[in-house]
């Protein structure tokens, strides 16, 4: 399954977060970290503030923040939640699309399958598990495929 460079940012931000919880973090400086564009990124930090993930404060001291402890964020979680706009095929659309196969098609319930044990492994870990820090021989670039 590959997920969309929206849920790849956000799970960037997160990651970003999770590794400093306490430190609160401007959007323009993980885009920069992260070489994101930052007009994007608002998007992705926008959704992730309404699905309960991240808060900001505005100001000095201003920036974002993870609005739970990352113990308690599962990717599964934060995926579902930013993949809700993208169908893994054209009949997985909230309208149904326009599959011709429809009436028999016996492919769906297995990619339904597939995409349920996908998210399952994902609700095993937690953004704890994947904090991120910019110290130390790691890449800042992760990329989700």
């Amino acid at each position: 399954m590959r997920l969309a460079s929206f849920t790849d940012y956000g799970l960037r931000v997160l990651m970003r977060l999770a590794g400093a919880p306490d430190e609160a973090v401007s959007t323009g400086q993980i885009a920069e970290e992260f070489e994101i564009s930052q007009h994007h990124l608002a998007k992705v930090v926008q959704d992730l503030g309404r699905g309960g993930f991240v808060r900001s404060r505005r100001g000095r001291s201003g920036g974002l923040q993870l609005a739970r402890p990352p113990q308690t964020i599962t990717l599964g979680e934060v995926v579902r939640h930013l993949e809700q706009r993208f169908a893994i095929v054209e009949c997985f659309r909230e309208d149904g699309g326009s599959c011709t196969l429809k009436p028999r098609c016996r492919l769906k319930p297995r990619l339904a399958a597939a995409r349920e044990a996908f998210m399952s492994e994902l609700d095993r870990s937690t953004m704890a598990d994947c904090a991120w820090s910019g110290d130390g021989p790691e890449e800042p670039r992760v990329r989700v495929v």
